[in-house]
């Protein structure tokens, strides 16, 4: 009896456990895993189009900086890093799901049909599209026996039955490794699945730019970026260090396509653990491997080499400051700071032209190689906010609280400043000198422990497919009956005949069934006696 708390299910409404078994079949049919594969991809676009963090920090600062308004909209809505964000992980997670409870189910459908034997003769056989027969003198046995034995040769056969079950005839069946096939594919999504969650929990993704001279240590604090899986480990580090000894560039030099880049190559001396120094030539799509770490060559650009002496001539800093491309033609932007200056903080902003030239009145770069290079900065002093403990971007000048050098018209103070050129700053700031450029590159390092898995599921994947394609799933079957070979006032009245049928059904629609059937009647005339033949 039902407590008296509990309401009666009215007329077409569902109970609990049909809800949950209703939602379950929902959520695993094939429509809805198509349904989320297209909103995974569709939520995928904007990965593609706004700048990541996990990929690109430097990318991601400059996108703030040069829409402010937008900013606070796409960080609310976890833009700047997509694939770590809630709404595109429930996605993800909901199309495994589905996916799972799609293919665990069929799993277990082909491999029933794999195993299967083929279906008993239809009744009919002479109503199917491609059937055959004759008469014989052989005994209807005989006949049976021969075609078991012709067709066992290429085919799967039904287990043999008495006359009651239908034994007058042999059920036969070939192409189980359209079956496999399709077993294997389905199979093989799981796995690629598997190698993907793998390499997304234990694996990790970061990136670094390098000056040409620079050395990076595989350790935490070295990454300018980095974005690790939900395992990871510090310990999954590789122990290693390499230098980038020299960085080169094969350019375009005539044609329609002067001015790009034919080739990159980043020279690295590089060390495992204590052992002895190496050399690699980096090149795009071709990473140095250190064992289960991949360094991969992703960028590059140019960092002017600026010395800032302050008032009392004292230098405040000096070395090579990363400037990032803005276009094609590599003018770079960049900020060089100093906190160290006297008597107040002296902070560059401007651009790089890596092969200056002035082209009516404007400045230009003609190449992007750095053949002329000369930088055009603006120069400000004051409060700079580096003494706040608080950390900044290298890309970004905080100018709230500074003041911007004027000359003595009151025009803002520009510095252009060529290779070995010096200028003065007013005001008795010091000056500011170019000292040369070098190029820098930006590499990628990550580990990825689940590619193999999803590799090997990408291969069966290509192998099921194929299996499910190009093999051909046929039915034969073969029927003889023993009849009276005439009438009574026949001569050949009390004589009995072997009439054998032969039908065939393709599965895949290839149309070349006639031909295998003639084959097969061919084959089972053989065993006629001679002297006999067949009967008309």
């Amino acid at each position: 009896m039902s407590s008296p708390d509990e309401r009666p299910v009215g007329r077409g409404e569902l109970t609990a456990r049909e809800l949950v078994r209703w939602t379950w079949r929902q959520v695993t049919s094939m429509r809805t895993a198509l349904v989320l594969l297209l909103l995974l991809a569709l939520a995928a676009i904007p990965g593609s189009v706004v700048p990541q963090a996990g990929v690109d920090a430097i990318a991601v600062t400059r996108w703030k900086d040069e829409h402010p308004d937008l900013t606070p909209i796409y960080e609310k809505l976890d833009l700047f890093s997509v694939y770590d964000s809630i709404w595109f992980s429930a996605i993800y997670l909901l199309l495994v799901l589905s996916l799972v409870g799609c293919i665990v189910p069929r799993l277990f459908v082909y491999a029933r049909a794999f195993r299967a034997q083929p279906p008993p003769a239809p009744r009919n056989l002479s109503r199917l599209p491609d059937h055959s027969s004759y008469e014989t003198a052989l005994p209807a046995d005989e006949v049976l026996a021969r075609a078991r034995a012709v067709l066992g040769k290429r085919y799967r056969l039904r287990k043999a039955e008495d006359a009651s079950a239908g034994g007058d005839a042999v059920s036969a069946e070939r192409g189980y490794l359209r079956e496999a096939g399709n077993l294997l594919f389905h199979l093989s999504v799981l796995i690629v699945l598997a190698g993907f969650a793998i390499g997304g929990l234990f694996g990790y993704q970061g990136g670094v730019i390098l000056v040409q001279g620079s050395t990076f240590g595989n350790n935490l604090t070295q990454y300018d970026d980095f974005d690790p899986g939900g395992l990871f480990t510090p310990e999954q580090l590789d122990e290693f260090d390499f230098t980038v000894e020299d960085f080169d560039v094969e350019w375009v030099e005539s044609g329609a396509g002067a001015g790009t880049a034919r080739g990159f190559r980043a020279g690295l001396s590089y060390r495992e653990g204590d052992a002895r120094e190496q050399e690699y030539n980096l090149r795009v799509n071709h990473p140095l491997s250190i064992n289960d770490t991949d360094v991969f060559l992703i960028g590059h650009g140019y960092a002017p080499v600026i010395t800032i002496r302050d008032g009392e001539g004292n230098i405040a800093s000096t070395g090579p400051t990363p400037f990032l491309p803005q276009d094609q033609s590599f003018v770079s932007f960049g900020v060089v700071k100093t906190a160290a200056a006297e008597p107040g903080q002296i902070g560059l902003e401007g651009l790089l032209y890596p092969t200056f030239y002035l082209y009516d009145g404007d400045p230009a770069s003609v190449f992007p190689d750095a053949r002329n290079p000369l930088v055009s900065m603006l120069v400000y002093t004051g409060d700079l906010g580096l003494d706040t403990g608080e950390s900044q971007s290298i890309y970004v000048l905080d100018k709230s609280n500074a003041t911007q050098v004027t000359d003595e018209d009151g025009k803002p103070f520009r510095v252009d400043l060529s290779v070995g050129e010096t200028v003065k700053l007013p005001d008795g700031l010091g000056s500011v000198t170019l000292e040369g450029v070098k190029p820098w590159v930006r590499v990628q390092i990550s580990q990825t422990p689940g590619k193999e898995v999803a590799l090997l599921g990408v291969v069966l994947a290509l192998i099921g497919l194929c299996g499910s394609l190009y093999v051909r799933p046929r039915r034969v079957w073969v029927r003889a009956r023993t009849v009276a070979a005439g009438d009574a006032g026949d001569t050949m009245a009390g004589r009995t005949t072997t009439v054998v049928e032969v039908a065939g059904l393709d599965r895949s629609g290839n149309g070349d069934l006639a031909e295998v059937l003639a084959d097969l009647v061919a084959d089972l005339k053989k065993a006629a006696p001679q002297d006999e033949g067949d009967l008309p």
